[in-house]
C-alpha cells in the first residue's frame, strides 16, 4: 500500500473517530440531562451556564492558535455567527431540552436521526450538496439516508415486545415516567429541534467559508448563545431559585455539557464539516440512539423494545450505505480534478461542499 493511500485511510479514520467521540459525549449528555430536567431544572438557565462554560473552554485554543483572527470579523461574519448561535444552540438545544423533559432520552435522541435527511434536503436546495441520481454513489447516499430515517421511525412508532436488561428492582429510584399530554407536546418540540438543527449544519458550512477559524467561531457563537438564552430565560422566569446553582448533579451536567457536549463537540463537528461537508457529520447521529437506549435501560430502568432493535439494524445499514456512497463520490470528484490538472484542496469547506 502506497504512502498516499495510507494517509487517506488514516485521515478517514480520524474523521470517523471524531464523530464517534461526538456520539459518546452526546449519550452522556442525554442521560444526565434527562435526570436533572425531571428534577425541575430551568432549561434556559442550564443553557446559559452551559454556553458560558463552553466559551471559556474554547477560548485558550482561539487565542493561542488563531491570534490574528479578530481582523476578519466583518458585519457579514457577525451575522452568520448570530444565525449559527440562534439555530444551532438557542433554538435547537432549547427545543430539544423541552422535548427531552416531556418524553424520554431514547425517544428524544431518535428524532435527531431525522436530521441527516432534512439536512440533505436543505443542502440540495441551497446547492451545497448534489443528488447525483445518475451515479451509484448518489443512489447509495439517498438509500442510506432513507434507511436511517426509516429505522428511526420504527424505533419511535413500533414498540413490540419489551426486553429488560438487569433487574428492574435496581432502577426504581431513577425510573422516569411521562404523561401522554406531555409526550405529545414534547414530540412537537423535538420536530422543531430537528428542523432547527438541520438549518444549523447548512449555516455552519456557510460560516466556515467566510470565517474558517473554527475556535473563534465556536467561542463567539457560544457567547452569543449564552446572551440569547439569558434574555429569553429572564423573560420567562426571573425567580432567583431558577438561576441558582448548587453542588449537585445539575452543576456536573453544566460542566460536562459545556466542556464536552458543546465545546469539544462543536470543535469536532466543525472540523468534520470543513473536510466532509454538512451532510457527513449528522449521519453518525444514529449511533447515539443505540448507546442511549442501552444506557437508559441499564441506568434509568427503561424498557428496551423490539422495535428499537429492528430500527437499530436499519439505522446501521443506512449509516454505512450512506458513508460508502459519500466516500465513493468524493474519490470520483478528486480523480476528475486530478485528471484535469486542477489543484485539489480537500480540507477546505468549498471542496467538501460540492461532494
Amino acid at each position: 500500500m502506497g504512502m498516499g493511500k495510507v494517509k487517506k485511510l488514516f485521515a478517514s479514520s480520524e474523521v470517523a473517530m471524531a464523530m464517534l467521540l461526538v456520539q459518546i459525549f452526546t449519550t452522556g449528555l442525554q442521560i444526565l440531562s434527562r435526570v436533572i430536567l425531571s428534577q425541575g431544572t430551568f432549561i434556559f438557565a442550564l443553557m446559559t451556564y452551559r454556553n458560558v462554560v463552553s466559551a471559556i473552554c474554547v477560548a485558550p485554543f482561539a487565542f493561542y492558535f488563531e491570534r490574528e483572527i479578530t481582523k476578519k470579523l466583518s458585519w457579514s461574519v457577525w451575522f452568520w455567527l448570530f444565525l449559527s448561535a440562534l439555530t444551532g444552540i438557542s433554538m435547537a438545544m432549547g427545543l430539544f431540552y423541552y422535548g427531552l423533559r416531556d418524553t424520554n432520552a431514547t425517544y428524544a435522541i431518535s428524532f435527531l436521526n431525522l436530521i441527516p435527511m432534512v439536512t440533505f434536503v436543505f443542502s440540495v436546495i441551497t446547492g451545497i450538496e448534489k443528488l447525483g441520481l445518475n451515479t451509484k454513489a448518489g443512489k447509495m447516499k439517498i438509500l442510506g439516508a432513507t434507511f436511517s430515517v426509516a429505522g428511526a421511525l420504527i424505533a419511535c412508532l413500533y414498540e413490540g415486545k419489551a426486553l429488560h436488561i438487569g433487574h428492574q428492582g435496581l432502577h426504581h429510584s431513577v425510573a422516569l415516567k411521562t404523561s401522554m399530554a406531555h409526550w405529545v407536546q414534547g414530540t412537537f418540540m423535538l420536530v422543531g429541534c430537528c428542523l432547527s438543527y438541520s438549518v444549523w449544519f447548512v449555516v455552519q458550512a456557510q460560516l466556515l467559508k467566510i470565517f474558517p477559524s473554527k475556535y473563534w467561531a465556536i467561542m463567539l457563537a457560544c457567547i452569543i448563545a449564552s446572551m440569547q438564552s439569558a434574555v429569553i430565560g429572564l423573560c420567562l422566569n426571573r425567580q432567583k431559585a431558577a438561576w441558582s446553582l448548587g453542588w449537585n448533579l445539575q452543576l456536573i451536567t453544566i460542566f460536562y455539557s459545556g466542556a464536552l457536549a458543546t465545546a469539544a463537540t462543536f470543535c469536532l463537528i466543525s472540523w468534520v464539516i470543513a473536510i466532509r461537508g454538512p451532510v457527513y457529520a449528522p449521519m453518525f447521529n444514529p449511533l447515539s440512539l443505540i448507546f442511549v437506549s442501552i444506557l437508559e435501560a441499564l441506568i434509568l430502568g427503561a424498557e428496551l423494545r423490539l422495535g428499537m432493535l429492528l430500527g437499530t439494524i436499519l439505522i446501521i445499514v443506512g449509516l454505512y450505505s450512506f458513508l460508502w456512497g459519500k466516500r465513493k463520490e468524493m474519490k470520483s470528484l478528486l480523480q476528475a480534478k486530478n485528471d484535469t490538472g486542477s489543484v485539489v484542496v480537500p480540507t477546505t469547506t468549498d471542496e467538501s461542499a460540492v461532494v
